[in-house]
C-alpha cells in the first residue's frame, strides 16, 4: 500500500471518527429548553424533554429520550429518533425521512388532546419547515379505564404535507391486524384476527374476525363485522360515538354457536348446551368504554337446539310434585327458546319455551346482578293419554339452581289424591294451577 493510499486512508478514517464524537463534544442540554418551549407554542400543551443527543452516523438524526406531552403526563414516549433526509438539507423545507417512536404510553385523555392537537395544526397558514415521510412505533399501549388493550406496532406511511397515505397497525402478538387508508373527511379500515380476544367485555375467543371500519370526528362506524367462534358465526355491525359520553349501539345475528364453551365464561360450570342462532340489538352509554359491559341493554331473541339444560330436572320435578325443591339433575331438550333481555348485570328471559319428549314449558326467568336466580314455569306433563300442568318455581342461584312446584299446585295435588287417589293428582293441580293464576300467586 503506497503512502498517498495510506494518507488517504487515514483521513477518511479520521473523518468518520470525528463525525462520530461531535455529537458528543456539543452540549446539547442547553437547547432542551428552547426545543421545549417551541414544541409547546405549536402544540399548544407543554413538552418535556429528559435528553436530547444528535448522531451523524449511520445517517443525520436526533434522538429524544423521555418526551412528555399535555399537562397530565397524557402521552409519554420512552425514545423518539428523527432520521433527516440529507438531500433536503438546504432545502426550505426539511424532510424528516424516519420518525422511530418506542414504548409509547397514551392515556385516555390523549385521544381528545390528539384531537385537539390536530385542529390546531389544521388552522396554521402556511408550509411547515419539516415533512414527515414515515412514522414506525414499537410497542405503543393505550391506558383506558376498564380495558386490557394489546400492545400495538405501526407503520405509517405519510405524504406531502403531512398527510396519511396508509398505516399498518399490528398487535397482540400477530393475531391483529389493522389496515388504514383516509376515506372522505376521516379514515377507512379493514381489521383481521385470528385466535383474538377483545379488550372489553366477556372473554370471547374469535377463531377468525373480519371487519370494515369508517372513522371521522368522534363517530367509529362498523358497517360489517364477521366472525366465526365456538364452531359457529357471528355477524354484527353498529357505530361507537364519544362526542359527550361513550355511546356503542347496533345489531347482532348468531348461527350455530355452541353454548357449552361460551357459558363458561360466565359461571364457573356449563349450565347449558347447545347450538345457539338469533339475533338483536345492543346499546350502552357509559363514562369510560371499559363500563360498557355493565350498562349493556340487549334485547336477543334466540333458539338453542339439541342441547341439554343443567342443574335442574324439570320433568321431575313437575311428575314427583317434591315438596322441599330440588336441585341438580338435567333436562334435555330438542328446542329451548325466547328472548333474552340484558339490562347492565341483570339478566332476563321472557318468554322462555322448552320441548323435551313429553315435557314442554313456558315461563321467565330472572338472573340478578348477584347471579340469585327468580321466575317461574308452566311444565306440561304428557301422562297416558292426559296432560297435566304443573307450575314451577325456579330460585337458587347460577350455580345451584333450585326448582319446586307452587304452593297451590302442591296443595291441589295432595287434596286430589286424597278425595280420588293417583288419577286424581293430575286434577288437583289443575285445580291449585287454576287458582294460582287467579289470584296471581307465585308460590
Amino acid at each position: 500500500m503506497d503512502t498517498k493510499f495510506k494518507k488517504t486512508f487515514l483521513a477518511i478514517f479520521v473523518v468518520f471518527i470525528v463525525l462520530a464524537l461531535v455529537p458528543f463534544l456539543i452540549p446539547m442540554g442547553a437547547y432542551i429548553a428552547q426545543i421545549e418551549q417551541a414544541a409547546s407554542q405549536k402544540l399548544g400543551v407543554p413538552v418535556k424533554i429528559a435528553s436530547l443527543h444528535f448522531a451523524v452516523l449511520p445517517t443525520p438524526r436526533a434522538n429524544v429520550k423521555g418526551l412528555v406531552v399535555g399537562n397530565n403526563e397524557d402521552i409519554r414516549v420512552a425514545d423518539v429518533a428523527a432520521v433527516l433526509d440529507v438531500t433536503t438539507l438546504f432545502d426550505d423545507v426539511r424532510v424528516v425521512s424516519r420518525l422511530d417512536v418506542d414504548e409509547p404510553v397514551l392515556k385516555q385523555s390523549a385521544l381528545a388532546l390528539l384531537g385537539a392537537i390536530a385542529a390546531r395544526q389544521g388552522e396554521s397558514s402556511g408550509p411547515a419547515p419539516v415533512e414527515l415521510r414515515r412514522i414506525v412505533v414499537a410497542g405503543a399501549r393505550i391506558e383506558m379505564d376498564g380495558m386490557n388493550l394489546p400492545t400495538m406496532d405501526a407503520d405509517i406511511a405519510l405524504a406531502a404535507g403531512g398527510k396519511l397515505e396508509k398505516a399498518l397497525l399490528t398487535g397482540s402478538e400477530g393475531k391483529l391486524s389493522i389496515d388504514l387508508v383516509p376515506k372522505d373527511a376521516g379514515y377507512a379500515a379493514e381489521i383481521k384476527a385470528e385466535k383474538w380476544t377483545p379488550p372489553v367485555g366477556p372473554r370471547l375467543v374469535f377463531d377468525k374476525l373480519t371487519a370494515n371500519l369508517e372513522y371521522a370526528g368522534s363517530t367509529l362506524k362498523f358497517p360489517q363485522v364477521e366472525a366465526s367462534l365456538y364452531r359457529g358465526s357471528l355477524i354484527a355491525s353498529g357505530k361507537l360515538d364519544w362526542k359527550k359520553n361513550w355511546r356503542l349501539s347496533g345489531s347482532i345475528k348468531t348461527n350455530g354457536i355452541e353454548l357449552g364453551d361460551a357459558t363458561r365464561l360466565f359461571t364457573r360450570t356449563v349450565k347449558v348446551t347447545g347450538r345457539i342462532t338469533g339475533n338483536g340489538k345492543f346499546s350502552s352509554t357509559a363514562n369510560t368504554p371499559g363500563k360498557f359491559a355493565d350498562a349493556m341493554m340487549l334485547d336477543y331473541k334466540f333458539s338453542v337446539t339439541d342441547g341439554v339444560l343443567y342443574g335442574m330436572d324439570l320433568v321431575k320435578a313437575a311428575s314427583l310434585l317434591i315438596r322441599q325443591g330440588m336441585t341438580g339433575g338435567e333436562t334435555r331438550f330438542d328446542e329451548l327458546g325466547g328472548t333474552l333481555y340484558t339490562r347492565g348485570k341483570q339478566v332476563e328471559v321472557r318468554p322462555v319455551h322448552i320441548v323435551s319428549g313429553l315435557l314442554a314449558a313456558d315461563g321467565h326467568v330472572k338472573v340478578m346482578p348477584d347471579k340469585s336466580l327468580s321466575g317461574k314455569i308452566d311444565a306440561d306433563i304428557k301422562k297416558g293419554i292426559s296432560l297435566v300442568t304443573v307450575p314451577l318455581v325456579i330460585s337458587g342461584t347460577m350455580d345451584s339452581p333450585m326448582v319446586l312446584p307452587t304452593k297451590a299446585a302442591l296443595a291441589g295435588g295432595a287434596a286430589g289424591t286424597v278425595l280420588m287417589g293417583p288419577l286424581g293428582t293430575g286434577l288437583g293441580v289443575k285445580a291449585g294451577s287454576a287458582l294460582d293464576k287467579l289470584f296471581g300467586g307465585g308460590e
